[in-house]
């Protein structure tokens, strides 16, 4: 929640404050995200189980109560009013036309999250199945043993807390375009608590558990 909360900001300031388009700041906010991940994951990823998620609770508070403190992220206020995204052209060419021009936008909204699903999957699991993944894995099964091999769990806890954090970006950046407005309630630490159990319902060893996880959860609250 909290790293998706940063995304949405960074979408937020940059295309209000300082005009960027909407596709500039996707990946943005995704790289904002990562760098704040770093800045925090070391202290962090050294906790284990119940104590990690109990801090990435805390994470979420903190970062709720500096978007209400922080002057760019106009406090309690929020940003609002934030524009559709514009169209986006390739050598002259357009790609996606400009949102406010549809007559439909959500439908547009739904295109962009489906294919930035897409991409973050395959990525994802193209990286499960290279040799990074596979470590990863092996510290799933036995950080001991990773570790008596020459395997640097920290480097790679922190690697993989940069992705998440990366992916939780995004998809905060794309929230604040679908919303335009981003307040400092947008995430919640129910919102992480949820995020959680989408993971742990769908099964933490599975590229595709968290979409398993969230549309069970959806509907299951729904039922």
């Amino acid at each position: 929640g909290a790293f998706a909360l940063m995304g949405a900001y960074v979408t937020a300031v940059l295309m209000m404050t300082y005009g960027w388009s909407f596709w500039w700041t996707i990946p943005a906010a995704g790289i904002f995200s990562a760098l704040a991940s770093l800045l925090t994951g070391l202290p962090i990823l050294r906790l284990r189980g119940v104590y990690f998620a109990m801090v990435s609770l805390v994470l979420t508070e903190v970062t709720r109560l500096l978007a209400l403190a922080l002057p760019v992220t106009s406090g309690a206020k929020g940003i609002t009013n934030i524009p559709l995204p514009g169209a986006m052209s390739i050598f002259g060419i357009t790609i996606v036309p400009d949102f406010a021009t549809m007559e439909n936008p959500r439908i547009a909204f739904y295109f962009l999250s489906i294919t930035l699903m897409i991409l973050a999957f395959a990525g994802m699991y193209r990286l499960v199945h290279s040799r990074i993944g596979h470590i990863c894995m092996s510290l799933q099964q036995n950080e001991e043993l990773a570790s008596s091999i020459g395997v640097n769990i920290a480097n790679l806890r922190l690697i993989a807390f940069a992705i998440s954090s990366f992916l939780g970006g995004v998809s905060g950046s794309v929230f604040a375009a679908v919303t335009q407005s981003v307040y400092p309630s947008s995430f919640t630490t129910t919102d992480s608590v949820n995020f959680m159990l989408n993971c742990f319902l769908g099964g933490l060893g599975y590229v595709f558990g968290p979409m398993l996880g969230t549309l069970t959860l959806y509907f299951g609250w729904n039922l």
